[in-house]
This record gives C-alpha cells, structure tokens and sequence, in this order.
C-alpha cells in the first residue's frame, strides 16, 4: 500500500491511452509526483523546474510515478520528490503561470504528455 502513494495508476492509465479527458480526471482525483528541488535543507519544499538557456520561461514536469521520474535523471545520486494533490498542483501553476510555459507528464516517456499550463489550471478547476 505505501508504494502506492508514489503512484498514480489513474495517470499511469490515463498516459497511456493519451486520453487527455482521463488525465485531467486523474490529477483531479488523485496524486501526482512533482520533482523537489534538492537545496540541501530539508524543510525546502520547493518544486524543481526546468529551463531551455535564453528565456526566463520554465517548464513543469509532471510524473505517475517515482519511477517515471527516476528513468528522466537516471545519473542523478539525489532524487527527492513531492506528492501533490489536486489543490498544491492548482496552487502551484496559478501562482507561477506568467513564467511556466508547458508541463510535460512522464517526459522520459512511453506515454509522454504535454499541456498549456493554463489549459490544465482550467481542467483542475473544472
């Protein structure tokens, strides 16, 4: 049963028939893993984004699972990541949607996605 709380199967599920309905359902009702930015301090709960060099736009990425996360940083010693529901993940892009440009899901793949980031702020409202 732990094991489940670093899981998403709803998402998992949803991924991989890229029914785009289905996800939004799933991040609705269910969890997903969000990468922790690794700061040394351990009450950090910071969200770890990504950027492409030149522009101060980030990119959001979105797993099922601690695995999907892991096989995106293979190499890296240190993986921490967090468990968001519904609301921290709808908290979260509201607060930072001026410098988010796209989320991806499970980006390291098979069954990778990606959104607006205000598509899916809506879809977590609906």
């Amino acid at each position: 049963m732990a094991e489940q709380r670093f899981r998403s199967e709803p998402l998992e599920a949803a991924l991989a028939a890229q029914d785009v309905a289905a996800v939004a359902f799933a991040l609705r009702h269910d969890i997903v893993i969000v990468p922790k930015l690794v700061t040394g301090r351990p009450k950090d709960q910071q969200v770890r984004v990504f950027g492409r060099e030149g522009t101060d736009k980030r990119i959001l990425l979105l797993f099922s699972s601690v695995d999907a996360y892991t096989a995106m940083v293979p190499d890296e010693k240190v993986r921490q990541v967090m468990v968001y529901d519904a609301a921290r993940l709808e908290e979260f892009i509201a607060a930072h949607l001026d410098v988010l440009e796209q989320v991806f899901f499970d980006i390291a793949g098979p069954n990778t996605m990606q959104a607006e980031p205000a598509d899916l702020l809506a879809a977590l409202r609906a």
